[in-house]
């Protein structure tokens, strides 16, 4: 494999690793139709603030959610609403198993 498909493929995969974890599906659900602080967050999953802000960072750096300061919290929304379709068709795979 040439290095520009290589690298083409490997962007993709670190997308599917970001989507990897349980946490991370719920918090892009929480967030699909309203901005959420990290404290609202970690009060629905049941994590600690540190952990919260790991799952939030992976998703930022793959650019999936964004966060918008508001006096002293971080707001995070959905910003890309098509990876909800990707889910969508999740559910589809796993109602054919």
């Amino acid at each position: 494999m040439n290095k520009e498909i290589e690298k083409e493929f490997l962007e993709k995969a670190e997308i599917f690793k970001a989507l990897s974890h349980p946490t991370r599906l719920f918090i892009i659900h929480a967030v699909k139709d309203e901005s959420m602080s990290v404290k609202e967050l970690t009060e629905l999953v049941g994590v600690d603030i540190s952990t919260m802000s790991k799952h939030l960072d992976i998703l930022k750096r793959n650019r999936i959610i964004e966060g918008q300061k508001v006096k002293n919290f971080i707001y995070y929304k959905l910003a890309i609403p098509c990876v909800l379709e990707f889910m969508n068709c999740a559910v589809k795979i796993i109602n054919k198993r």
